[in-house]
């Protein structure tokens, strides 16, 4: 785990069994490496950005496990149940947060971040570029794809083809866009060593 101020461990500790369902608890790690090698330079406040990341998946505890793949993916039947997972994350953001006397505008606009990290096209602000960003930026890192090719049963080439026919339109900052383009470099080349090594 990434070194984080001692409030936002503080906040992920109760943020975790939340995130213990649908690889939760791997993806937010995953994503705040990424949302901290965006601050770098995108400039965001890492008072919202960190916790918005580290809370923006909770929600997904009040869906069924069994319905979970039915919302997103490739061919999801029931997308309604994303939009779900970001009020119910809020509330619980909202909660989590408030235990925390953390500062209540940062929670306003932490709780709007996760009310649309998903089904809303247009970031309200820096910090939800940021967020939004390093939440697709996981689907890119090595342990994403993997999980993705199983979940999906989906091959890898077709896949990673996919990942960067998409990296313009999904990422809205350049520095993600950049990410993105040597993760997937990365995944080739991890892929063709293990071709030529079967």
């Amino acid at each position: 785990m990434v070194q984080i101020k001692p409030i936002h461990q503080e906040i992920f500790e109760k943020a975790k069994p939340c995130l213990r369902t649908r690889k939760n608890l791997i993806h937010t790690r995953i994503a705040l490496r990424y949302a901290l090698e965006l601050l770098q330079s995108e400039q965001g406040d890492e008072d919202i950005v960190i916790p918005a990341v580290l809370l923006h998946d909770v929600g997904w505890k009040t869906i069924p496990e069994e319905l979970h793949l039915t919302a997103f993916g490739p061919n999801p039947s029931n997308p309604k149940l994303t939009k779900v997972h970001e009020i119910e994350g809020a509330k619980m953001a909202e909660a989590i947060l408030s235990k925390h006397q953390y500062p209540p505008k940062k929670i306003k606009e932490i709780c709007q971040i996760i009310r649309g990290h998903d089904t809303r096209k247009r970031a309200i602000s820096v910090n939800d570029h940021i967020v939004k960003d390093a939440d697709k930026l996981w689907r890119y890192s090595r342990k994403g794809i993997a999980i993705d090719l199983g979940r999906f049963h989906v091959k890898p080439v077709p896949y990673l083809d996919y990942l960067e026919k998409v990296i313009n339109q999904w990422f809205l900052t350049s520095t993600a866009r950049e990410i993105a383009k040597k993760e997937i470099k990365k995944r080739r080349i991890e892929h063709f060593i293990r071709i030529i090594r079967k």
